[in-house]
């Protein structure tokens, strides 16, 4: 893949995902602004992580990362890729029926797991219930992964990228709804959960199935490309069974703390922003990208699409980790600030804001990555760094909260991911030439990394300056766009005249994704 196409795949998802993100900031302010921080929002915040925790599990962690470069190859080599994914989709399908019967039984304890400081309030029964109600979303969201899979293998990047549109349009439908009726918004926006699974489902598999790739479920059968396919997923099961518990460490350190999960959940939201245009558009790319190259041995190839997917995805993250974290507050804010969400929530929330924002570009690195390894079939690797990483992550968590409070599950999700991206970088030294970044990209980072810091003093000269503006109702989101802007522009303009980001890269990649239509 030539740079410009990688780019341009990166645009395609970013893009959607762009869109995508900025429905979700529409949503959140509804939520925040509607069930404010009380038991009904953090309910919610459990109900709604449980599928979402279990999905990252089973599908993102287990089945994708194993399923997408066997899958890869096979289109590449003509060995009926369709039959491959129509066992891999039936094998799925069981499980998740499986693991929906368990989960319903034994939800309580899946919510004593996930918060249990919420134990004997009555946050902790309404978590239940709605966990019942939303648990289901993990069937649906889940093939809707693999089938996500199977279209970005074969270079469609635009339906699966497209389908998280569907979940805001739908929350935002059911609260306006509720709202216009006088009923019950914290239960209409639990019943949207599975509702949105469906839809998102019913998307991609209809893109699937003009692809060439109509899954049915059928029963499943233990073949040698199913066994083969088990025996990959299960490290990597292991692995994202390790980030899920980095983030129910967390979750359980701030659930000891007035309103801390709360505000870690909502500035989740906004760093996830950076993260899911950036992170996931290249992870999703780069994958199959690599697993071609290296299936078809082009280790100048790989090495190549390496480069470029973390020259790009830095270029476009360091600045964002910069604006989050110099100008918290005024983010937070603009954005959240009405209604039930008050002054105190924001200060909380950007405190959570600025230590995310200092990993950002940690969380975004490990996407590029991880790939080296999953493109080669191997699991364990990664499996072995994020259990180091866990433990660091819960030393940090629970060592520091009786000293610095509820901000130590934020620092500890912060500086384990740095050192998952450290054990990473060591492990890939083995790898060969592949798996080693090219002279290009040494010489631009930096020069990104000062351009960013031009930007951050831009913004924090911006915001003193414009420090009534952000604080006025009715010109406050203007005075917040202008702010963005004039950061972004000192930021690109930096970048061109360091050398750190050549505008006529950018312009190649539109002009050929404006060809391909990808």
């Amino acid at each position: 893949m030539k740079p410009v196409r990688m780019l341009s795949g990166m645009l395609t998802v970013g893009g959607w995902t762009m869109g995508s993100r900025l429905l979700g900031f529409v949503r959140d302010a509804m939520i925040v602004a509607l069930l404010g921080t009380g038991p009904a929002y953090q309910a919610f915040i459990i109900a709604f992580s449980l599928p979402n925790m279990f999905r990252r599990f089973f599908a993102e962690g287990a089945f994708n990362m194993a399923f997408v470069p066997m899958f890869a190859r096979r289109v590449e080599t003509g060995d009926d890729p369709h039959g491959f994914a129509q066992e891999a989709f039936s094998a799925l399908t069981s499980i998740l029926i499986l693991l929906l019967i368990v989960a319903q039984i034994a939800m309580p304890g899946l919510v004593y797991a996930m918060a249990s400081g919420f134990a004997g309030d009555e946050t902790f029964d309404i978590a239940v219930a709605f966990g019942r109600i939303s648990f289901p979303y993990i069937v649906f969201i889940s093939l809707a992964a693999l089938l996500s899979g199977v279209l970005n293998a074969t270079g469609r990047f635009a339906a699966a990228a497209a389908a998280p549109i569907l979940l805001n349009l739908i929350f935002i439908g059911f609260m306006t709804t509720a709202l216009w009726m006088g009923g019950d918004v914290a239960k209409a926006l639990i019943w949207a959960v599975p509702v949105a699974g469906v839809a998102q489902f019913a998307l991609v598999w209809w893109a699937a199935r003009r692809a060439g790739f109509t899954l049915l479920p059928r029963m499943p059968r233990l073949t040698p490309g199913v066994r083969k396919l088990a025996i990959v997923a299960a490290p990597a099961a292991l692995a994202s069974g390790v980030v899920q518990l980095n983030l129910l460490i967390g979750r359980q350190v701030a659930s000891y703390f007035d309103r801390a999960i709360d505000w870690m959940y909502t500035a989740d939201r906004l760093y996830q922003l950076p993260l899911g245009v950036v992170g996931i558009a290249v992870g999703i790319v780069l994958m199959p990208e690599l697993s071609r190259r290296i299936a078809a041995t082009d280790d100048k190839g790989a090495r190549d699409a390496l480069s470029r997917g973390a020259e790009i995805s830095l270029a476009l993250t360091i600045p964002a980790a910069v604006a989050l974290a110099v100008i918290p507050e005024t983010l937070v804010s603009v954005l959240f600030e009405r209604g039930r969400f008050t002054a105190t929530d924001v200060a909380g929330t950007a405190i959570a804001v600025a230590i995310y924002g200092l990993g950002l570009p940690a969380f975004v690195l490990q996407k590029v990555q991880q790939p080296l390894f999953f493109a080669r079939s191997d699991t364990k690797t990664p499996f072995r760094y994020a259990v180091y990483s866990m433990l660091i992550n819960a030393a940090l968590a629970l060592g520091l909260a009786p000293v610095i409070g509820w901000p130590a599950a934020a620092w500890g999700t912060t500086l384990a991911a740095w050192a998952m991206v450290g054990f990473l970088w060591w492990g890939a030294r083995s790898l060969g030439e592949s798996a080693q970044v090219d002279a290009r990209f040494c010489r631009r980072v930096p020069r990104q990394v000062l351009a960013a810091a031009l930007m951050g003093a831009v913004l924090w000269l911006g915001e003193h300056v414009m420090a009534d503006a952000l604080t006025t109702a009715g010109i406050r989101y203007a005075a917040l766009a202008l702010l963005i802007v004039l950061g972004a522009v000192t930021y690109f303009t930096s970048a061109h005249l360091l050398g750190g980001l050549l505008l006529s890269d950018l312009k190649g990649s539109l002009r050929r994704k404006g060809k391909t239509g990808n």
